[in-house]
């Protein structure tokens, strides 16, 4: 992020490219090897590898006796989206998201 835009490096020309918050997916982070889509030169959208490991960085702590199938909760990774994932996963996990449809796969 630099100023109001998202800036993305061709890691071949090593060009850069802005492109407006609107335009991208919530789940890109710093680092990851993205695909941005262009129609007559302007950017409509970017692409994020599916499935992804994210950070849990918060949300409500684990109960002692959760299970995979004891409930679910709301959790936020470490780009700032929201993920549903099941009750015994804590701040800190690593969590497998499925990134095209903001779901969660399992614990990394």
């Amino acid at each position: 992020m630099d100023d109001d835009d998202y800036v993305f490096m061709n890691m071949e020309s090593f060009e850069e490219l802005r492109v407006p918050p609107q335009a991208v997916n919530k789940f890109v982070k710093e680092g990851m090897d993205c695909a941005i889509v262009q129609w007559n030169n302007k950017v409509i959208g970017c692409e994020v590898p599916n499935p992804y490991t994210f950070e849990v960085v918060q949300t409500d702590p684990g109960l002692k006796g959760n299970t995979a199938s004891g409930g679910d909760k709301p959790a936020t990774i470490e780009t700032g989206a929201v993920v549903t994932v099941p009750l015994f996963i804590n701040i800190g996990d690593n969590i497998i998201v499925n990134t095209d449809e903001g779901t969660y796969k399992s614990r990394a």
